[in-house]
């Protein structure tokens, strides 16, 4: 079993199932999500590829489960070598002054502060030579993308900081922009567009994790 670990908060689908596919064969995955069942099928696949994986099925708002979640990890490894960030939540558009309050908050807990609340747990973990990753995209100022495009970009401006903070000690943290992916998430902002011209979340996590990893 390899001894590098990857971390993938937000794994039961879409960029998040691509980057535990792709590293799988490098490092041993440790799968976030809430989903059980859409974990138990990425298992399969990893396993398939000749890979292992721990899931994790758990909301990542919950701040004891993901504390939990993290001490567990430092007991039984030590250190994270990538931790890939791709859980987000995808409120329904409307304008700004129509916004489910429900949807905003989740938005916020989501989106916000529980990156802001994970870069404290996750830091420990991380050495000067792991990797973390962030995934820009920028609705920020668009018309009816008021909670999704405030809280992505405020989840991204807050990894800038923490980028800018680890420059000379580590660890290595990437702010990367995907393609347009074809995903759950993009289709309920865009449920017309032709799904054709939009690239596969597997073969795009790949490229982002070459180009990480090179």
């Amino acid at each position: 079993m390899t001894d590098k670990i990857a971390l993938i908060t937000g794994a039961s689908r879409g960029l998040g199932a691509g980057l535990a596919e792709a590293l799988c064969g490098t490092h041993h995955i440790v799968a976030v999500g809430r989903t059980t069942g859409a974990l138990e099928e990425l298992d399969d696949r990893i396993k398939a590829k000749g890979g292992e994986a721990t899931l994790a099925p758990m909301d990542i708002t919950n701040a004891d489960a993901m504390a939990q979640l993290c001490r567990s990890i430092y007991d039984r490894w030590g250190t994270v070598d990538i931790w890939a960030h791709t859980a987000a939540h995808a409120a329904p558009l409307s304008p700004a002054d129509h916004m489910d309050l429900k949807g905003w908050e989740k938005s916020v807990d989501i989106n916000l502060t529980a990156a802001g609340r994970l870069i404290g747990f996750v830091s420990p973990l991380l050495t000067k030579d792991s990797h973390a990753m962030f995934f820009e995209d920028d609705h920020s100022g668009e018309k009816f993308f008021g909670a999704y495009g405030t809280t992505k970009a405020a989840q991204i401006a807050l990894a800038r900081s923490w980028a800018a903070e680890t420059v000379k000690t580590g660890p290595k943290v990437h702010i990367l922009k995907p393609a347009p992916l074809a995903t759950a998430l993009r289709a309920r902002f865009f449920p017309g567009e032709d799904r054709a011209t939009l690239a596969p979340p597997a073969a795009e996590a790949a490229r982002l994790a070459a180009a990480i990893l090179g």
